[in-house]
């Protein structure tokens, strides 16, 4: 929670520190923008990264109180919300308590993907919303709720800036101050690791034998990811694709849409109210 108010730093030089030199850029004018926009999306990301709402709270407090301090040294170098997000990612990092039984490591690739073996796949519900339809789908969703827990945390964090928050992949390397392909594979291997989960609650189905050599599959698999990350459609129609690839995409397709439904902007009334007061208290000070 809040233990002090916002201190103002009387030494900045915005003419050497600031590149938005438009006067309604101050921060008193940008930060309650910006808490507007962004304010429930980074509250969802502490429930989900810290896992309780006094957490999620404080992170949301600490990101916005940093964000007002820190304006007039804002350079521009980025967008506002990529550099809103690169503070709420460090916050995170320190506010976030380890969890009894969180991983520290990631499953390998192999332990996450259909074996040549498998002598059964998913059988996804149609896409008519039947009553054993929507309890699948309603158990596939809090499957992959609790799968996220299981994702180590730079996994998760990765994912769900990209999958929730909907970044692209450039805008989550910023935030996080990682390479582009780095990111790609944390969240690759967590949309599988999700997806592994969500497949438990689907009926199953017998399995054809493989139409063809398993690193051809895994190749498709990677442009069907790069896919999702582009938010485009996959250049293959289902028909070319041998079944197991069908049943493979169509969950992870049914893995993504239950994370992009689990976007949240609700902040609390009462927690935006007391950052506001703060950001007004602030101007008054300041002027």
């Amino acid at each position: 929670m809040i233990s002090a108010g916002i201190g103002m730093n009387k030494t900045a030089s915005p003419s050497r520190t600031r590149r938005h030199d438009n006067p309604a850029d101050t921060a008193d004018r940008v930060i309650p923008r910006l808490l507007e926009e962004h304010g429930g999306l980074i509250y969802n990301l502490g429930l989900r990264m810290c896992g309780r709402q006094t957490d999620a709270e404080d992170l949301v407090q600490e990101t916005f109180l940093r964000a007002f301090r820190a304006w007039e040294k804002f350079e521009g170098r980025a967008q506002p919300s990529t550099w809103l997000y690169s503070i709420a990612a460090r916050t995170c990092k320190r506010i976030k308590r380890k969890r009894a039984g969180e991983p520290r490591r990631m499953q390998p690739l192999a332990e996450l993907i259909p074996a040549p073996g498998d002598k059964e796949i998913p059988a996804l519900p149609a896409e008519h919303d039947g009553p054993l339809d929507h309890v699948l789908r309603r158990e596939a969703q809090e499957a992959v709720q609790a799968a996220l827990a299981k994702l180590p945390p730079n996994f998760r964090m990765a994912l769900l800036l990209k999958d929730i928050v909907e970044f692209s992949v450039e805008e989550v390397a910023q935030v996080l101050g990682i390479k582009p392909a780095t990111v790609k594979t944390r969240v690759h291997r967590g949309r599988l690791l999700l997806r592994k989960e969500l497949v438990k609650k689907l009926p199953k189905r017998k399995s054809p034998p493989p139409d063809h050599e398993q690193k051809i599959c895994l190749d498709l698999l990677h442009a069907k990811q790069e896919s999702l990350d582009r938010g485009v459609a996959f250049p293959l129609a289902s028909g070319e694709l041998c079944s197991r690839c069908q049943s493979l995409f169509a969950t992870l397709d049914l893995t993504h849409e239950v994370c992009l439904n689990m976007k949240n902007d609700k902040l609390p009334q009462p927690l935006q109210d007391l950052l506001l007061q703060e950001f007004r208290s602030a101007a008054r000070r300041q002027n």
